[in-house]
This record gives C-alpha cells, sequence and structure tokens, in this order.
C-alpha cells in the first residue's frame, strides 16, 4: 500500500476532526441550547460543514487529483462556519476546528 504524504494525512486528520466536531456540535450543543444555535442557516452550515470535510478526508484517503477543488470548497465552507459559530455561546470548539480545516484545506488546494 501506498504510503499518504504527511501533508495530505495532516489535513485527513483535520477534516476528520472539523466533521466530528460539526456534526457532534449541531447534534449535541445546537440543539440542546436552542434559540439561535437552532436558526436554520446556522444549523444547515454546520451540517454542510461537517459532509464537505468527510468528503473533502474522503477524495484525499482515494488519492484523486480532484481533491483540490473538494479541499478549496472545505476551506470556504469551513470560513463560513467558523465565522457562524464564532457568534454564539459555547462553540469555541467548533470554531478551531473550522479554523485548522480550513487552513489546511487551503493549502491542498493550492
Amino acid at each position: 500500500m501506498q504510503s499518504i504524504p504527511s501533508d495530505v494525512q495532516a489535513c485527513i486528520d483535520a477534516c476528520l476532526r472539523c466533521h466530528q466536531s460539526c456534526l457532534g456540535g449541531a447534534a449535541r450543543h445546537c440543539l440542546e441550547a436552542g434559540g439561535p444555535h437552532v436558526e436554520p442557516g446556522h444549523f444547515r452550515l454546520m451540517l454542510a460543514c461537517a459532509e464537505i470535510c468527510r468528503a473533502a478526508a474522503a477524495t484525499m484517503l482515494a488519492g484523486v487529483p480532484q481533491h483540490a477543488a473538494v479541499c478549496g470548497a472545505c476551506a470556504e465552507i469551513c470560513d463560513a462556519c467558523a465565522e457562524s459559530c464564532a457568534a454564539l455561546d459555547g462553540m469555541e470548539d467548533c470554531v478551531a476546528a473550522c479554523r485548522a480545516c480550513a487552513d489546511s484545506c487551503r493549502r491542498m488546494a493550492a
């Protein structure tokens, strides 16, 4: 089996952490907190972020050259999710995971 370059593995790891943070945060924190945490635009963005992060990790694991395009989209969505989460209380972990993933995915997309 061909090994995965360390920079690609680091991005996969960041994407999977962000996937976990966004999906878990939406299901465990936002739904329970209610109010602005479940505003449709914010909640949909968290779900979309979780899904694009999972997809970006999958394309890198598969080793397809199109992973750069997926990573570019992932960075954009992660930036938007981080901004949305930063406006709410208790979302610090999600903000950090989104920002780290966006930075890593931007490097993969370049």
